[in-house]
């Protein structure tokens, strides 16, 4: 049975293969224009910025160098119930340089359309055993980020050897530029 999480909460993963599974709904107050929500990972090193370059996982690099991290694809309208992008994560083939993975969400063109968090319900982060599809753990951000247009969800990070995950839900408002400022080497 999965654990639902509480802002600031850590649990243990215990699975070496996982998916990571976002979702999210529209609010009906919309600016008129689409929205495009999507999922971002930093795969970073012990000084907490990104391994290299190519250890930014997003839509226009969906796999990390040693294919430990497979994002599935961009779902350019978040439609429909369940998750609306997933990540594939495999601990047995993660490069050893990598000790957390940071998971964010931002609205793509946010400011351009007048977008924002607020304008978004019912958004979870859950992560699932990859293997027996059996959900290990959810956390629903239940905040209201009225001006917000990137939010950090969680974190998945080696202790000692362990694989956790953090509940994080921390938005700002600078989009996924700034988590990129933060990460960047």
């Amino acid at each position: 049975m999965a654990i639902n999480l509480q802002k600031g909460q850590r649990e243990n993963i215990n699975a070496p293969k996982f998916t990571v599974g976002l979702g999210w709904d529209i609010n009906n107050t919309s600016t008129g224009t689409g929205f495009d929500l999507d999922a971002s990972l930093f795969l970073l090193g012990e000084d907490k910025k990104l391994v290299s370059d190519s250890h930014f996982i997003f839509y226009n690099n969906l796999e990390s160098p040693d294919k430990s991290v497979i994002h599935t694809g961009d779902n350019l309208t978040g439609e429909g119930s369940g998750d609306d992008e997933q990540i594939k994560i495999d601990l047995t083939k993660i490069d050893s340089a990598i000790q957390e993975i940071t998971v964010v969400v931002t609205i793509h063109d946010a400011d351009a359309r007048k977008q924002n968090f607020g304008q978004v319900r019912n958004s979870f982060i859950r992560i699932f055993n990859t293997d027996t599809n059996e959900e290990i753990l959810k956390y629903e951000l239940d905040e209201d980020f009225s001006i917000e247009t990137a939010v950090e969800f969680g974190r998945i990070y080696n202790k000692n050897g362990e694989w956790k995950f953090e509940a994080v839900g921390a938005g700002q408002r600078d989009g996924l530029d700034k988590f990129v400022s933060i990460y960047q080497k």
